[in-house]
């Protein structure tokens, strides 16, 4: 928890330096031994999760498609796209009628996919979006709570979002959400993780100094450090209702995390799993 500090007290530049100067050894070693799978970033690169790259993108893959019910010839957004980990195998999953677009604050990441996976599978589209986010970009002081996704109405059959929300303010969800309806079609759905807290949470985490705390309460939310609002937030489950009431959107299923905790064979995720669907009138 001390290194998560020492971490997060660092600017996102810096951040970015650092990581990739602790990895440049087993970088280089990779680079030049051949070791290191292919469409694989270098890991100094990656700042989406921690784990085995490849393992953990087909993973997040295999949840996608189960509960959004993406087909091969399907169209799905990925808000927050990172360096590519859902991108990578979806490449391996959609046809060339299916369509992937991914969006992301973080230019090194869009910049890598580009490269690496438009290039060879040009269904597979990269966008940098340049908003304000303590943890990833303070180059830009335009704001996620008023960023219009680049896509029209009723576009795709899938948007999901991991690690997302877990670091957007309330007004930034709120925003999102109601973007997320637009561009979904009727029968789509939306799958997103959260750390999400009631009173049952609390007491779960309360006396674990290994898990992680959110010592700071907010109307809405709590926060984990106090100094980097958006490095990682947890929303009061009936704020998420509410956000998603107003988006015209219904939670259709929900999933508790192991963050809190508890045994990994009962969760779907690290993070909170909810599958959000709009609602039909």
């Amino acid at each position: 928890m001390f290194a998560r500090k020492i971490y997060f007290s660092l600017s996102p530049s810096m951040r970015r330096v650092a990581r990739r100067l602790f990895y440049l050894p087993v970088d280089v070693l990779e680079q030049l031994t051949g070791n290191k799978p292919p469409m694989t970033p270098p890991r100094g690169m990656i700042f989406t999760g921690s784990g085995d790259f490849i393992k953990s993108g087909k993973m997040l893959m295999d949840l996608c498609v189960q509960y959004s019910g993406l087909k091969p010839d399907g169209a799905i957004l990925d808000v927050g796209c990172g360096i590519g980990r859902l991108a990578v195998p979806l490449t391996a999953y959609l046809t060339n009628q299916g369509r992937y677009e991914g969006f992301d604050v973080v230019q090194d990441g869009v910049n890598w996919c580009k490269k690496n996976i438009s290039n060879k599978y040009p269904n597979f589209t990269f966008t940098y979006t340049p908003l304000r986010n303590d943890l990833y970009n303070l180059s830009t002081e335009q704001q996620a709570q008023s960023f219009v996704f680049p896509y029209p109405n009723n576009s795709f059959d899938a948007v999901v979002l991991t690690s997302v929300f877990t670091h957007m303010q309330y007004a930034e969800v709120q925003h999102y959400l109601k973007e997320i309806k637009r561009v979904l079609k009727p029968e789509g759905k939306c799958l997103a993780t959260f750390f999400i807290m009631n009173e049952n949470t609390l007491a779960q985490i309360k006396g674990k100094p290994h898990v992680m705390q959110f010592d700071y309460e907010y109307d809405t939310h709590y926060l984990h450090d106090d100094k980097v609002k958006d490095a990682n937030i947890a929303f009061k489950q009936e704020a998420l209702l509410h956000m998603v009431n107003e988006a015209q959107l219904k939670i259709t299923f929900m999933n508790q995390g192991w963050w809190k905790g508890t045994a990994k064979e009962d969760s779907l995720n690290f993070q909170d799993v909810v599958v959000l669907e709009p609602l039909l009138y």
